[in-house]
């Protein structure tokens, strides 16, 4: 990880991570609207997930209720996304020797890589097509990762 090293010190000085770790009031702002939109995002998987393995919401397909929820889940990943680079870029250095923060990262990286593929392929496929089973196994991981980016986001101020 020592590799990395420059980049979170690139981070740690730079002019955002300044800005918020000077103010008292611009961290606390930023992480609301973090955890806001981290709810959004986990609201609408829930939703989607709870229909992948069959319950609730079935008047819709499984594929209507992706394509209608997808503008909620993109907006709300650019939005944690967004704040967690200023987040992070305010206690650069600090991220750096946290373990959380490494598992939170490493969290997030499967979630958006697994819900953009194979999550992806089993929402939009054809429903009769699909195998339940795998779905619901799908699901569950969804739920898991998803779960396991906020637990790890949690730990980062704790830990």
């Amino acid at each position: 990880m020592h590799y990395l090293l420059p980049i979170f010190k690139f981070f740690d000085k730079s002019w955002i991570g300044l800005l918020v770790s000077d103010s008292n009031w611009l961290f606390p702002a930023i992480e609301a609207v973090h955890i806001v939109a981290l709810c959004l995002l986990f609201g609408a998987l829930i939703m989607l997930n709870l229909r992948l393995m069959g319950v609730g919401l079935t008047n819709k397909t499984v594929s209507q209720l992706a394509r209608d929820l997808s503008p909620w889940v993109a907006a709300s990943l650019i939005i944690i996304l967004a704040t967690g680079v200023m987040l992070f870029a305010s206690e650069a250095m600090k991220a750096y020797a946290s373990v959380p923060f490494q598992v939170k990262m490493l969290f997030l990286f499967a979630a958006i890589v697994f819900h953009y593929t194979i999550y992806g392929r089993i929402t939009k496929g054809d429903e009769a097509k699909r195998n339940p089973t795998v779905a619901k196994l799908a699901a569950i991981l969804s739920i898991v990762l998803w779960l396991a980016v906020g637990i790890g986001g949690r730990g980062i101020g704790f830990l």
